[in-house]
């Protein structure tokens, strides 16, 4: 196999590409003109029938790269056939939901169909939308394995495969499943791959897959400087709990990072115990309670999201602007991916970690595998320079209670909005669950010119 490296595009907006019509009238009907880089450096070749490889960060506005092309492809073709003519696979179903609602308007100007086969929901209801006819197939490997076993699902007249977000698929184990997928297709069908990175298991299912692809790459698989800060806050054992509830006391939305289940719900229960509005989101939580946490988030009923690491990929909220490592990530990748649920979209965002004395060597070698330099500082409950850097103040200690809900949770965000570090739009659900499970909510893209929303904490998308 030859990969084609190709220099960065100089399309300026979609009407350059050559799109259908429609298509343009529905980004244009969004307030979507310019193409994000990604987008912009991928389509032509994708449109042209290429194999792509797209290495890009998680929010670089993937969705709409390989989501346009695949739309464009089947525009002209046949509709609603009982076999999907295109597939995108991605490791979680909270990605394929929100891929589902950011594509979803898009195949619609165009009279074509879009279904959705992800764990963790109704098995016979999705085996009923797919018999009805689908043209473009939004999965996760493991339920959609689940559908070809039943025979639900008829791969044979794919031509058109997306893969998002592979290396999480090399991560979590899918690519067995992925590869047994592909196996279903037409050989001869275009491939686009988008991944952080492309070597290792990726490189083999590039190898095995791809027919002299092309290869865009538009971000390193390092943080970015210039738009995040980055600090490592040395505390005591015996401080650290208190100056996580000082930062959580904040203004803004935080997301803080902990590595278990139980240790999320225990430090919840310790911040809401102390005045701060805080929710807890990991893998063992129901898909409705995991809904509600997120909406809570978007809402502001919580500022602080308390997660494992099940949510360091795929969570597109607006303004987070501080992501706080309790527990040190494990790797830098998993850093990295933390670290991207802020400055998303060219925003600005603050990361933090927190370290005892004894963690110094491991994670200074974890930041600069990462790409980034970050300032190291001790720091106790009340000093001044966790105020300036965080926004950290003394919590209210007023206990918090549940708001009573009057109505479920609506379920899924619909089919409202176009993918990529978008802002997500009001009422608008996100959830996410572990490996083959979770929930979406449509997002934005931003319109070009327009700043992101600034608040009295350091700002974030």
């Amino acid at each position: 196999m030859s990969i084609t490296l190709e220099s960065t595009s100089t399309v300026q907006s979609f009407a350059d590409l050559n799109l259908p019509e429609p298509l343009l009238g529905a980004l244009a009907k969004a307030g979507i003109d310019a193409p994000f880089p990604i987008q912009s450096a991928t389509l032509p070749d994708a449109l042209a029938g290429r194999d792509v490889l797209g290495r890009a960060q998680t929010g670089s506005g993937k969705t709409l790269a390989f989501g346009l092309a695949l739309l464009a492809r089947l525009e002209g073709g046949r509709a609603r056939s009982r076999k999907p003519r295109s597939l995108v696979l991605v490791p979680t179903r909270e990605l394929a939901l929100q891929v589902s609602d950011a594509l979803t308007p898009l195949a619609r100007a165009l009279g074509l169909w879009c279904r959705t086969a992800v764990g963790g929901m109704a098995f016979p209801r999705q085996a009923e939308a797919l018999h009805r006819g689908v043209d473009l197939l939004i999965a996760t490997p493991g339920r959609l394995s689940d559908h070809v076993r039943q025979g639900t699902a008829d791969l044979s007249e794919v031509q058109f495969i997306a893969i998002d977000e592979a290396d999480q698929m090399a991560d979590m184990g899918f690519l067995p499943q992925v590869r047994e997928i592909l196996d279903l297709t037409p050989r001869d069908g275009q491939r686009l791959l988008f991944s952080a990175t492309l070597d290792g298991d990726v490189g083999q299912l590039v190898n095995r897959y791809m027919h002299d692809p092309v290869e865009h790459s538009v971000a390193p698989a390092t943080a970015s400087v210039d738009t995040m800060d980055h600090y490592v806050f040395q505390v005591s054992r015996q401080e650290k709990q208190t100056v996580v509830t000082e930062i959580g006391a904040r203004e803004g939305r935080t997301i803080m990072f902990v590595r278990t289940k139980h240790h999320v719900d225990r430090l919840t229960d310790r911040l809401r115990e102390r005045g701060v509005r805080a929710g807890a989101l990991h893998g063992g939580k129901s898909q409705g309670q995991r809904n509600r946490v997120l909406q809570d988030f978007r809402d502001g009923h919580t500022t602080v999201l308390v997660a494992t690491d099940v949510a360091a990929r795929g969570i597109h909220v607006d303004d987070v602007s501080l992501v706080l490592h309790v527990d040190p990530a494990a790797d830098h990748k998993d850093y990295l991916h933390r670290a991207g649920r802020t400055a998303r979209a060219g925003a600005s965002g603050t990361v933090v970690t927190l370290i005892t004395p004894d963690q110094r060597r491991t994670v200074r070698r974890m930041t600069d595998k990462a790409g980034v330099r970050a300032d190291q500082l001790v720091v106790r409950p009340g000093d001044a320079k966790l105020t300036d850097i965080t926004g950290a103040r003394e919590p209210s200690g007023v206990p918090v209670v549940d708001r009573p809900r009057d109505t479920a949770p609506r379920r899924g965000g619909g089919s409202r909005g176009f993918g990529g570090p978008q802002r997500p739009r009001r009422g608008g659900g996100y959830g996410y669950g572990d490996r083959d499970r979770g929930h979406g909510g449509g997002y934005r893209q931003g319109r070009p010119g327009r700043g992101p929303r600034r608040s009295s904490t350091p700002s974030a998308s």
